[in-house]
């Protein structure tokens, strides 16, 4: 088997490039669901695909477990997401050490949100880390492993302003991290201006935009919550008007999607990394819209 590749190797050709992410499975029909869409995605070649890491028990084994089927079962290039909480620093090595083992190499260190309240108070494992930027370190000194780390274009909900935000995703970078993935955001300039600010502070780092297809009401509200900030007057004039005709919505909304990655590629970025709900069909559509999709001989 040839080596596996990082994230980084996969980002650096010529053209621009699109990933996935998924989340685990709850149950044995959400595996199956799962895996049709990771089927489905293989054969448009995406230069990697990650499966989120939750808080409770049962959800980090569907981590590992299809993570590890991920690297053992297809031609993809898989990410691991592995988060601080709940872990004494015993407990993360392990879980490193097994990601290696399975022939992991690329894993995006996340400090990870308080359970049940992504905006309460943190409050660390008694044995455990306390930032992003020390995860990435262990990350780091247990083995030859591409690292990355959230990013955030509105700034952090518990950064005071966008100049600490900043600085603290520098350090992340610093602590040895290689790439960044933008939390959602509705405008390309609002990726741009994070990429502007990271450069400002004399950080070269790769950023990766993070997008959602938005096919129904739900996705928006979602991407609305998981942006941090409010949305823009034009896209609930554009979307709003339709949210109780779902086929009128789907288009509307993938075609604002689509516009907002044609703005990123236009302006350089090396990769769009889709949130795809774990369904396969809308990012499938954008991609394919966008060309991003390998030409068969």
């Amino acid at each position: 088997m040839s080596r596996m590749k990082t994230v980084v190797e996969r980002l650096r050709g010529t053209s621009p490039v699109f990933s996935v992410e998924f989340f685990p499975p709850r149950d044995a029909a959400d595996e199956a669901v799962l895996w049709r869409s990771i089927r489905e995605l293989e054969g448009f070649d995406p230069a990697y695909m990650s499966i989120t890491y939750g808080a409770g028990g049962s959800s980090r084994d569907g981590t590992i477990r299809n993570i590890a089927r991920v690297a053992t079962e297809t031609t993809l290039v898989p990410m691991a997401h592995l988060t601080a909480v709940d872990h004494s620093v015993a407990e993360l090595r392990n879980v490193i050490g097994w990601y290696a083992a399975v022939g992991v190499r690329n894993i995006l260190a996340l400090r990870g949100d308080p359970p049940g309240d992504p905006y309460g108070e943190w409050v660390p494992h008694p044995e455990g880390l306390t930032y992003a930027e020390e995860l990435v370190e262990l990350v780091r000194s247990l083995g030859d492993f591409c690292v990355g780390v959230s990013a955030f274009p509105y700034g952090h909900p518990r950064s005071a302003d966008l100049d600490t935000d900043t600085k603290y995703l520098v350090r992340k970078f610093k602590a040895g991290a290689e790439f960044g993935i933008a939390q959602l955001f509705f405008e390309a300039e609002d990726f741009l201006r994070l990429r502007d600010r990271v450069a400002a502070a004399g950080c070269d780092a790769l950023l990766i935009p993070g997008v959602m297809p938005l096919t129904t009401p739900r996705t928006l509200k979602t991407t609305i919550k998981l942006s941090g900030a409010a949305c823009p007057q034009w896209l609930l004039d554009r979307l709003g008007p339709l949210e109780s005709d779902p086929k009128a919505f789907r288009a509307e909304g993938l075609d604002v999607v689509t516009e907002l990655c044609e703005r990123l590629i236009a302006e350089g970025v090396p990769d769009l990394h889709f949130y795809t709900f774990n369904r396969s069909k809308a990012t499938r559509e954008v991609v394919q819209r966008l060309g991003l999709v390998p030409v068969r001989a």
